[in-house]
Order: C-alpha cells, then sequence, then structure tokens
C-alpha cells in the first residue's frame, strides 16, 4: 500500500464552509441589525474574511486577534457601531454548530478509515472546529484533529504536520498524504513538510503558480484511484 496515512483539510474538503459561513453569518444580520441588503453583507464580509486569513496565514495577525478584528473591519465598512467581541462571539457559536458536509463524503471517509490512518489538519478557530467536527457524522473516523488555533502553528508551516504525525506516533513521510483545496495552505505546507499532496479542484481552476501537488483531482471521489 502507497501510502498509510491520510491528512485531510476540513473546510472546503470536507466539510462545505461556504454553506456554515453563510448560516452563521445570516444569524448575526439578524441578531444584530446589521443590514438590510443581506447579499452586499456577506459579500463585504467574505471579502475581509478572505483578506484577514491571507494575513494569518503569513503571520501578520493571530488567531485571537482575527476572530474580531475581521468584524471590526466590517463594521468599520458599514459605518455601524456595534460590539464587535459580541458578534465574533455569536458568530462562532453559530458556526461552532455548522456540520454541512459535501456530498459523499460521510461515506468516502468511513471507507477510508477501515484501510488507512485519517488526521485532520486544519486552519480553523479551536473552539469552532472542535465543535463542528466533534458533531459530525465524520469525526469519530479520525484519529486525530490537529487545528492550529490550538497548537499555535498554522499551515503551510511544515511543523503543524510534523505536529500531526507526531500526534499519531507516524514517522514514515513517504507514506503520507496531504489532501486539500487550497494551494497556498494545504499543497505548500505539505510540499514544506516533504510530503506528497493531492489538490481537490472541484472547480478545475486554472493553477497559474509555482506550487505543484503530486496529484490533482476534481471529485474527492477520485481519491480512491490515486490510493
Amino acid at each position: 500500500m502507497r501510502y498509510e496515512v491520510l491528512l485531510f483539510d476540513a473546510d472546503e474538503t470536507l466539510f462545505d464552509f461556504r454553506k456554515g459561513e453563510n448560516f452563521a453569518f445570516l444569524k448575526c444580520i439578524d441578531d444584530f441589525n446589521l443590514s438590510e441588503d443581506k447579499e452586499a453583507c456577506i459579500k463585504l464580509y467574505k471579502e475581509i474574511n478572505t483578506l484577514i486569513w491571507q494575513e494569518f496565514e503569513k503571520g501578520l495577525i493571530t488567531s485571537k486577534d482575527l476572530k474580531i478584528e475581521r468584524f471590526r473591519r466590517l463594521l468599520k465598512a458599514l459605518n455601524i457601531e456595534r460590539d464587535a467581541e459580541e458578534i465574533s462571539n455569536t458568530y462562532m457559536k453559530y458556526l461552532g454548530m455548522s456540520t454541512f458536509l459535501f456530498d459523499g463524503v460521510e461515506e468516502l471517509i468511513k471507507s477510508l478509515s477501515k484501510k488507512y490512518r485519517l488526521v485532520i489538519v486544519t486552519n480553523g478557530l479551536k473552539e469552532v472546529q472542535t465543535n463542528r467536527i466533534s458533531k459530525s457524522t465524520i469525526g469519530k473516523y479520525f484519529e486525530a484533529v490537529i487545528i492550529s488555533d490550538g497548537i499555535g502553528i498554522a499551515k503551510p508551516d511544515a511543523r503543524i504536520f510534523e505536529y500531526a504525525l507526531d500526534s499519531i506516533k507516524y514517522r514514515d513521510k513517504s507514506k503520507v498524504l496531504m489532501i486539500g483545496d487550497s494551494l497556498s495552505s494545504d499543497i505548500k505546507g505539505g510540499i514544506n513538510a516533504g510530503i506528497d499532496t493531492c489538490l481537490y479542484n472541484p472547480d478545475k481552476k486554472v493553477n497559474d503558480t509555482n506550487i505543484k501537488s503530486t496529484y490533482e483531482i476534481h471529485k474527492l471521489e477520485d481519491l480512491k484511484n490515486i490510493l
């Protein structure tokens, strides 16, 4: 068997984070009366959130500050006064309730768990990811869940992958495969750690970067063809 350990990204690989994000943010819009134009408000938040997570990956902001700062920036852009920390806490509560999986994920993970050791490696926030993953139908199939916010190391830093393998007492990197949707964190991180990578690219986006994965799939179920 070429691989023995499969490292999975969580959001937008196994979990439909966009759906969960919309669910949580719409709840906050209603709870805090943020805007009558919900679609525009969601679009603005996502733009701010994307930029701030990029700052996090570059080490420019801590996860603790990120949680609140994104809402401070949103409130400033909306030109309204609300308590950013209260919105953040409410948002994360709702996000922790959103365990939406992509179609076929539960069956795939259950099947893979019979042959491979499975680990989640995510850049998410600890309180959110712990709740979502533990409450999901696939949480029980993972030997370990490594969350950047919990250990103070984020993808693409190679050390988070080292930490993941240490957590399950596994040493042979040649038999480890990282699967994820992000070139900048999942694939670059796997490369940095010296392990093979598989890019999950359901939208078939053109990769015009110098970050190249070992494999690329457009359907998660196609992972079985590689294995």
